[in-house]
């Protein structure tokens, strides 16, 4: 059974005068266990509102949502299915709720009602997990963007979820901020075999992904792993850019060249070095 099934779901928003704006429609995808997956779209394609219903945040007006085959519209099952899927959201700011870091990220199992020993062993684990156990007795407003989103998600992490969704998580940071975060990400995937839901338009993030989806005007318009970058057409139809070092990467290896999926200018470089030296049977 799929950890997270959303069937056949819609969603429209009120736009006032009885109008509504159809932000989902006819969406059907299912989530595994232990799944590292990127959801990317344009601006207004739906993906926000997918990560909301995925806890319950909102309820869909059709299909439905199960997670671990509870229903979101079942009240009963709201208080386990929030435990199992934590949400980061962009703006860290918005995420904080006390003025000490250790007593930010001991919020949610506090609100879980358990005992102390087991607050402090999950706080001091998910500060060590996100490299912020220095900053455990600092103001959080003091610290760097993606300070402050590291200490977010190990607010996420202390209540244990099986699924961490970050809704844009980097969309407020500087390159650093990314960077920092998205190493964290990546760790807690790999180490901790946490499943991932990263909501993003960055496709330099979505290539972190081992499965990517893509939203287009509320529907899901290509589902797959990263090969899909070996098709661009899909994603600039979408109304996303691709990095150039994607884009020559995808021509490259049309051409029968195993130059990988680099990111950036960098790995393009590393890529294309042993791509080149391979392919001519030896020396760069």
């Amino acid at each position: 059974m799929p950890f997270v099934e959303i069937k056949n779901v819609g969603y429209s928003y009120p736009s006032g005068d009885d109008d509504y704006i159809e932000a989902l429609s006819g969406v059907s995808v299912n989530i595994e266990r232990g799944e590292f997956v990127a959801l990317v779209g344009c601006n207004g394609s739906g993906k926000s509102t997918l990560a909301r219903l995925c806890n319950g945040l909102i309820l869909p007006d059709d299909g439905e949502v199960l997670v671990d085959g509870n229903s979101t519209a079942d009240k009963n099952a709201l208080y386990d299915i929030r435990k199992k899927i934590g949400v980061v959201f962009q703006n860290p700011d918005n995420q904080m709720v006390t003025t000490i870091v250790e007593d930010d990220v001991a919020f949610g199992p506090e609100n879980l009602g358990l005992p102390p020993e087991e607050i402090r062993a999950r706080v001091d684990w998910a500060l060590q997990s996100v490299g912020m156990s220095e900053y455990a007795q600092s103001g959080p407003f003091r610290l760097s963007g993606g300070q402050k989103q590291r200490v977010a998600i190990a607010g996420v992490l202390a209540i244990k979820p099986e699924l961490m969704i970050l809704d844009e998580a980097t969309g407020m940071l500087d390159p650093d901020g990314r960077r920092e975060v998205l190493d964290v990400v990546t760790k807690l995937h790999r180490d901790e075999g946490m499943g991932v839901l990263m909501i993003t338009h960055f496709m330099e993030e979505a290539a972190l992904a081992d499965r990517i989806i893509i939203l287009n005007k509320g529907k899901i318009v290509a589902d797959g792993t990263k090969e899909l970058f070996n098709n661009p057409e899909v994603f600039t139809q979408a109304g996303l850019d691709l990095p150039l070092p994607v884009r020559v990467a995808a021509k490259l290896r049309a051409r029968g060249f195993d130059i990988g999926y680099p990111l950036d200018i960098d790995g393009f470089v590393d890529c294309a070095a042993r791509a080149f030296g391979k392919k001519d049977g030896g020396g760069a």
